[in-house]
């Protein structure tokens, strides 16, 4: 069962999709205003594919 939640994108605050796969216990997050995709596991909330285009990565922060 797939159960579709109206949210706002954590990326751009603009209207997206969270998308609840029971059967294959994952979460996925969309928005199709600025491509942004989170998909994690429903049980552990471990990251399995991530995509924001407007977020940039930090380097490492050492000392």
């Amino acid at each position: 069962m797939t159960t579709i939640q109206q949210i706002r994108c954590p990326n751009c605050g603009r209207p997206a999709e969270r998308e609840h796969f029971a059967s294959r216990q994952v979460l996925q997050t969309q928005c199709p205003c600025c491509d942004y995709l989170l998909v994690t596991c429903s049980l552990t909330g471990r990251v399995i594919e991530a995509y924001a285009p407007g977020i940039g990565s930090r380097p490492p922060q050492w000392g």
